[in-house]
């Protein structure tokens, strides 16, 4: 027990110093000092490292390999470095241990997962013993954002993968793994109308916020939990003032679905939607961003050889569904065994109360440890 909480206590604090480097996706430089942190901490350990430089506005993406990698396929193992917290959260909600949970931007989505990783490798590298297959380290810097530079990349390494895991949080209560996640598509509905007195030339006006209105209504009403077909008007904004006919409005749509024959369909209504008023302009931006990630014959084989390493060092690994999408979409996607949420247990990600439970990062780390070493 007392070597159990001691290793709790030695990877929270890495996982705490990785914390303290706020890294928001859309700030380059600061996701990057957490890139050269990792670089450096892998490059030490032994790994061949490959940074790819980012682009439009983005952060570096890393790959580090086991230096016994071969031409056969090995394990990928799948990360992000970026959070959803911008600048200056850490100073309003500092780093706190409270009731056994950790607390801090992104220490749940997905800094502590990526930390177990990287530690899981430094062991590996340290013991001199080679794993039965070649290991990548694959860790993003978009992931938040939609891995708008990073996909070519994730792809590019899963097809030479045999498998593929994903320390995303493990999804709460249990710290259950991910067997399938929705895809996901994000949309942008501009309506330009025509601006009028609101008093003396009402009937002169077109007023967009009517129009946009009964899009939303449209839209909303196609929701269909029986297929997994889930739409939500989630921002909508429009108008100057009361006394005037609103010219311009605009919404953000995110669209969830289960079925990828489906996808077409879906993109080519939100993208058509038109307007019902007269002298009224829509336009509609946005598109299908990742694949839904379903559930396979072959990943739920990986996930039974997952779930027989975690019984052997005390822990019922279960599976689940999440409707969240990650970059495992992509793999999983390309028929590539994939394996999601190994990584830290807690709850509450992109929200305040963002925490993991300390006292199960032992548990997760001889897990991630072990299945990185007996999977071949």
């Amino acid at each position: 027990m007392a070597e159990t909480q001691e290793e709790n206590r030695r990877l929270l604090a890495g996982i705490r110093s990785w914390v303290e480097i706020e890294s928001p996706s859309t700030d380059a430089d600061a996701v990057n000092r957490m890139v050269d942190l990792v670089e450096g901490s892998l490059g030490d350990a032994g790994l061949e490292i490959e940074r790819i430089p980012g682009r439009d506005g983005f952060g570096d993406h890393l790959i580090g390999r086991t230096p016994w990698a071969t031409n056969e396929a090995g394990i990928m193992v799948l990360g992000h470095l970026d959070t959803v917290w911008s600048m200056g959260t850490l100073e309003a909600r500092p780093f706190r241990v409270e009731d056994g949970k950790a607390y801090g931007p992104g220490i749940y989505d997905m800094k502590g997962g990526a930390y177990l990783v990287c530690d899981a490798i430094r062991t590996i590298m340290a013991s001199g013993d080679r794993t039965l297959l070649s290991i990548t380290v694959v860790l993003v810097s978009d992931e938040e954002v939609g891995s708008p530079t990073s996909r070519e990349v994730i792809e590019t390494e899963a097809r030479r993968a045999k498998y593929v895991l994903v320390n995303e949080p493990a999804r709460p209560p249990h710290g259950s793994a991910v067997t399938m996640r929705s895809g996901w598509g994000r949309f942008r509905i501009r309506v330009r109308g025509r601006a009028a007195h609101a008093g003396s030339d009402h009937r002169l006006g077109r007023s967009a916020i009517a129009e946009l209105a009964r899009m939303i209504v449209k839209i909303e009403a196609m929701t269909d939990y029986g297929r997994g077909v889930t739409l939500n008007v989630g921002t909508a904004r429009g108008g100057t003032r009361p006394n005037v006919v609103p010219e311009e409005a605009e919404a953000e749509v995110d669209l969830r679905f289960a079925d990828p024959a489906e996808a077409d369909e879906l993109e080519q209504v939100l993208l058509g939607l038109r307007p019902e008023g007269e002298d009224i302009e829509v336009e509609v931006l946005g598109g299908i961003n990742r694949p839904p990630f379903e559930r396979s014959e072959a990943g739920m084989a990986l996930f039974e050889r997952a779930k027989s390493v975690a019984a052997d060092v005390g822990l019922d690994l279960k599976e689940t569904w999440a409707g969240g999408v990650s970059d495992g979409n992509f793999s999983a996607a390309l028929g590539v065994p994939t394996l999601d949420g190994l990584g830290v247990v807690g709850a509450g990600a992109h929200a305040e109360h963002e925490h993991i439970v300390v006292d199960r990062l032992c548990e997760r780390s001889r897990f991630l440890l072990r299945l990185l070493r007996e999977l071949d």
